[in-house]
């Protein structure tokens, strides 16, 4: 639905013509953004969004798309076991999420033509293949964007840090910049970054400095108008909100979880990041990225999984049992990822090689159906066979799930709508 030009609009013509800006180009921005698709974003069944990315590009085969019956070079060195969904197996290594398999989907046919990691995790965070052009926002902006803080906490936040410039703002404002921890929850002497009060300054000398400054911000607004003062000055509002809202600081403070949950999620990288995202989507927050280890496996695959993907079983298997028994797993969407999969065969080297043509995703919760395998690989895990599982079709699956629509346009820099996600539609049959 176009929006209606205001009074306030017309007001404006004025004084755009004074800095040089012709009544012509003010109607003709006007026209252009008449064109624009105005949705409005209303919560749908996901929440929040928990978003598990695996930088590297994990393998498939290796992981949720075993091939036992395919000729060594292609089986590669690892086994596979059975899960709740009968039929179905994943990789030796995953025995605690095969006990969860009846509340995830998988799925087998995930596929894109970027087989460079850069290019690859591009499409992953954004929806977008990389272009030249623009710089696209990643999903978690774009949520922040369209809905905003929840309970005096960030949108969107990353766990430990903002894992790549593809998880940023992109166009929009660097007001939707995601609130990175600083430090890592697994750490012992792990803190969140600016969140306390330095020391010497109690509240009352907390609220003085913040009148202080908003005289200052005040009279700098009334001189000069820019994104970068509105993003400073959104940043300092949210930053203030957090602060003085024992709340929302203690949504951070991973030490008031029990000892014995901590232990269940696992005391490293995997486990203690999943648990500090349960925190937070349950405090509050509307997306949640995080990473854990990496998975550009080009030699001896079999003792890198062995390594990495134990931790990443126990903590993803516990995250979904808590969600669950929480009664928030319905309403928070669990997607974990990578960039692109790993070649059919394996290579001289005992490893795999990129390979961005078929690969798997797995989603769970927030209206998606459980116990599921959607799309599937042909049997040596090369190209999809069924059901193709496109970049802008799970971007757009995963923007309806949270109630955005993803052919919704942003007004990118010189005016220019650009839709949230191009081309994509809805894969209903991933659908609760």
């Amino acid at each position: 639905m176009a929006r209606k030009q205001s009074r306030r609009d017309f007001l404006h013509v004025g004084f755009v013509g004074g800095v040089g800006i012709t009544l012509a180009d003010f109607l003709r921005i006007k026209s252009a953004q008449a064109e624009q698709k105005y949705y409005e974003s209303v919560e749908g069944p996901a929440k929040s969004v928990i978003f598990i990315y695996l930088p590297g590009g994990m393998a498939h085969q290796e992981s949720f798309d075993p091939k036992p019956y395919a000729p060594i070079e292609y089986r590669g060195p690892m086994g596979s076991i059975d899960t709740k969904i009968p039929g179905v197996r994943f990789n030796q290594n995953l025995k605690r999420t095969a006990t969860v398999a009846d509340k995830i989907a998988v799925c087998r046919a995930m596929t894109h033509g970027e087989a460079a990691h850069e290019r690859g995790t591009h499409n992953m965070f954004t929806g977008y293949r990389p272009s030249p052009a623009i710089k696209f926002p990643s999903m978690g902006s774009v949520v922040s964007h369209e809905f905003g803080p929840r309970n005096n906490l960030p949108p969107y936040v990353c766990i430990p840090n903002q894992p790549n410039e593809f998880a940023g703002t992109g166009y929009l404002s660097s007001s939707y910049a995601p609130f990175s921890l600083g430090s890592d929850p697994a750490s012992g002497s792990f803190t969140v970054r600016d969140l306390n009060l330095p020391r010497g300054i109690d509240d009352k000398r907390f609220v003085r400095r913040r009148r202080i400054l908003d005289a200052v911000n005040e009279y700098f607004v009334q001189k000069e108008k820019s994104d970068a003062l509105d993003a400073v000055d959104t940043f300092y509002q949210r930053a203030y909100a957090m602060i003085s809202s024992q709340k929302a600081r203690e949504a951070f403070n991973i030490n008031a979880e029990p000892a014995k949950l901590r232990d269940q999620y696992g005391r490293n990288q995997a486990g203690q990041r999943m648990l500090m995202a349960r925190r937070l989507v349950e405090a509050g927050v509307r997306f949640v990225t995080l990473t854990y280890g990496g998975w550009d496996m080009h030699s001896n695959i079999a003792r890198s999984m062995n390594s990495q993907m134990p931790a990443f079983d126990q903590a993803f298997a516990t995250l979904i049992n808590d969600l669950d028994s929480r009664g928030l797993l319905d309403e928070t969407l669990v997607c974990v990822a990578s960039e692109f999969g790993r070649t059919p065969k394996i290579n001289g080297n005992a490893g795999r090689d990129h390979w961005p043509k078929v690969f798997s995703v797995v989603l769970a919760g927030g209206g998606i159906k459980r116990g599921i395998v959607y799309g599937k690989s042909n049997a040596t895990a090369s190209e999809p066979e069924e059901d193709a599982l496109t970049v802008a079709d799970w971007a757009t699956t995963i923007y309806h799930c949270l109630g955005i629509v993803a052919d919704k346009e942003l007004m990118a820099p010189g005016n220019r709508p650009i839709e949230i996600v191009k081309g994509g539609k809805v894969r209903r049959e991933l659908l609760a």
